[in-house]
């Protein structure tokens, strides 16, 4: 009896390590990460001296994909070479590389890219343009996501304008449609970015008026981690409380956890904004 309880035990133990492995392999870790442009202004919080910090925060952290906003396209190549990842967006003042881009970053032994594409916030979303009262020229990056286990999904990332109120709005409203027009397998979304408002704000309402959008922060079964706000403006003495930097969520996405990163090397911080990281299972619905 005891030679096979001996013999037994190393198959169960496979065994459910194996079970353990397959369901931790279903979840996936996402980021949406305003890194700050590189502005030589920025004396003690150079990028030379962040962009290392950047990469090891999103490689301790072991997020899949990040999308990020002002990013110049010589911080876009670090981040790729830096972690071996690729890249989907363009620049929005010319639609190639000029201007900041809102790319969203994948590490290519997880994930595969079947589309993408960009458009502008504005009326005029299919070129280079400025939205509205908006300050800037401002992007969506999209792209359909294909994981390792075989499951598709959208994600969508965004950067809207500091100044204008119409333009955010706008936005909102333009993205909103965008997602309903290029989605037409009805998949999973993942809608991030950098939206510069809080959730009083009508820009933020009115993603959630319809009930199939959820703020990933507020449906975490565990409750969400870290401080309060996102946008730190590099200053060590002040925790923010204003949270502009969300993760959206549609369709059969359950999120696991959601967290407000505010690591630090030194007493500063790798942006100026802190990333917000959301792991999420999807559904088991393949591609048909």
């Amino acid at each position: 009896m005891t030679k096979n309880i001996t013999k037994i035990f190393p198959l169960l133990l496979g065994l459910s390590l194996g079970i353990m492995s397959t369901t931790l392999a279903q979840n996936h870790r996402i980021a949406t990460f305003n890194i700050r442009w590189d502005n030589p202004k920025d004396k003690g919080n150079l990028w030379k001296d962040r962009v290392t910090q950047v990469l090891q925060l999103i490689r301790f952290h072991e997020i899949g994909i990040v999308g990020t906003q002002e990013t110049l396209a010589h911080q876009l190549l670090a981040i790729n070479e830096g972690l071996g990842f690729a890249s989907i967006g363009v620049g929005r003042d010319d639609g190639a590389e000029k201007g900041e881009f809102s790319p969203i970053h994948y590490d290519p032994k997880l994930y595969r890219v079947e589309k993408s594409g960009t458009f502008w916030l504005s009326s005029s979303p299919e070129v280079p343009s400025k939205g509205w009262d908006a300050a800037l020229p401002r992007i969506c990056t999209w792209g359909k996501f294909r994981s390792s286990e075989g499951q598709y999904f959208y994600v969508f990332n965004v950067h809207y304008d500091h100044i204008g109120q119409q333009a955010r709005e706008e936005s909102s409203k333009l993205v909103l449609a965008k997602i309903e027009e290029i989605n037409t397998e009805k998949l999973p979304v993942i809608w991030m970015g950098d939206f510069n408002v809080s959730p009083e704000n009508p820009a933020y309402r009115v993603i959630l008026e319809d009930n199939s959008w959820k703020d990933t922060r507020l449906i975490s079964k565990l409750p969400s981690y870290g401080p309060r706000g996102t946008f730190t403006g590099f200053d060590w003495e002040r925790l923010p409380t204003d949270i502009i930097d969300h993760i959206f969520v549609l369709g059969k996405i359950e999120v696991v956890r959601h967290g407000i990163l505010s690591d630090n090397y030194g007493k500063k911080y790798p942006s100026d904004h802190f990333p917000v990281l959301v792991e999420f299972k999807l559904d088991e619905r393949k591609e048909r």
